[in-house]
């Protein structure tokens, strides 16, 4: 699905006029204040490096020259307890668990226990048990599940992304937006265009959704690159977050977000509190609190998911970097989490303990994650989440108590 902009629509109306439909963005009332980012890290976050386990009595010496300095050492690690702690590029998350608006999920990953990227970021967003297992996303498939009175299903949800990731693909129909990369129409043939087709819904409409997107977007350089480019793997995630608050802050904005960013495949040079992790976590870090600085008063019913396909070996290899793992972290930060915390059934850094012994022993199911803040955070009922969005996957039991309690007179039985 191709993104949205005014200087993109001019493109698109040719394509559209040859019978290829060009999609709609989503800009209509909601029915509730929720709303839910999912930020999709791709590479393979190092989940020992975002959240050092440094009180493991065998920390430092199986991460090795990886290790990070301990709380209160100088450009050391930010404390969150008394075995965690948050890497130094993560200074304004660490804001946020202070403000009891961060939880860390420790030990955490899919079903998956192989090694492909391909498999494993299939299988994060289709939601079954195994790669390939489903062509739609558990995110669309939880979308059915949200009775949006008022307004059409497919005015709920947008990918800020070149093209729509699996996880919102599916029966639902969703928009996404991107910076275009054409170069922009003058506002004469833009008025030309408006002209043109005032007596056609279909592109009058697209036209006047295309030029707000572009409004909204404006003041942000969203044309130094998306996620995934040469120059930077994060691309302009840090603008392209600001610009999806800036959509979802208003009351006609869409609810449901997703946001994916590549680099995290950190197989050489990695660094420990410098290097090309600390760069890209600094770029994360800063693109999470441009979402919640543009979201206003809207963040405090946000809630942003941040996960990974897999972790990453717990000992540096001999290219100064980690190869692909198992478990890592998962973070989930928002004015409406039940923050302040690190939620981990800890393992272990022993070598008896991990995992084929190199990788962080899994002891927490990501599904389970997912289902904790759809139930919580969107009301999405146990039976749809047990049959529909997460098909198969009993054995991944809701995790409780992550999105902080609304009040009785502002919760929406989404299932009867």
């Amino acid at each position: 699905m191709s993104s949205v902009t005014r200087r993109s629509f001019i493109n698109s109306v040719a394509l559209a006029s040859a019978g290829i439909a060009m999609p709609r963005l989503l800009l209509a009332n909601a029915n509730t204040d929720a709303r839910f980012v999912f930020i999709i890290l791709r590479g393979g976050l190092d989940g020992l490096a975002a959240v050092p386990a440094y009180g493991d009595g065998n920390y430092a010496r199986v991460r090795g020259a990886l290790a990070l300095s301990s709380p209160g050492s100088e450009g050391g690690s930010l404390k969150l307890d008394g075995m965690f702690a948050l890497h130094p590029s993560l200074a304004k998350l660490h804001a946020r668990y202070a403000e009891k608006e961060l939880a860390v999920i420790h030990a955490v990953a899919s079903p998956y226990r192989e090694r492909s990227h391909f498999d494993a970021q299939d299988l994060l967003e289709n939601g079954t048990q195994k790669p390939q297992g489903a062509s739609d996303g558990w995110l669309n498939r939880a979308l059915t599940a949200l009775p949006m009175r008022g307004r059409d299903r497919d005015q709920f949800a947008m990918a800020f992304a070149q093209n729509v990731p699996l996880v919102l693909r599916g029966a639902t129909r969703v928009g996404s937006w991107a910076p275009s990369r054409m170069p922009g129409a003058d506002d004469d043939t833009l008025q030309r265009l408006a002209d043109l087709y005032a007596g056609n819904e279909y592109f009058s409409t697209r036209l006047h959704a295309a030029l707000s997107a572009d409004e909204m977007a404006s003041g942000s350089d969203m044309n130094n690159g998306m996620p995934g480019n040469r120059r930077d793997p994060l691309g302009a995630v840090a603008t392209v977050a600001r610009t999806a608050g800036r959509m979802m802050k208003l009351s006609t904005g869409a609810r449901v977000a997703v946001i994916e960013t590549n680099g995290w495949d950190t197989h050489a040079n990695q660094g420990a509190e410098r290097g090309l992790l600390a760069t890209r976590l600094g770029a994360l870090d800063n693109a999470i609190d441009a979402l919640r600085i543009e979201l206003g008063d809207a963040w405090q019913s946000t809630a942003v998911l941040i996960a990974t396909e897999f972790g990453r070996t717990v000992a540096v290899n001999g290219t100064r970097g980690t190869d692909h793992g198992t478990a890592t972290c998962a973070l989930l930060v928002g004015g409406a989490v039940q923050g302040g915390r690190v939620i981990a059934d800890w393992p272990g850094l022993a070598n008896g303990n991990l995992y084929q012994g190199r990788d962080l022993q899994p002891t927490a199911d990501l599904h389970g994650v997912c289902k904790g803040v759809l139930a919580e955070h969107l009301r999405v009922s146990d039976a749809q989440l047990e049959t529909k969005v997460f098909p198969d996957s009993g054995a991944a039991k809701r995790m409780s108590g992550l999105i902080k309690a609304v009040p009785q007179s502002k919760v929406q039985t989404h299932n009867k």
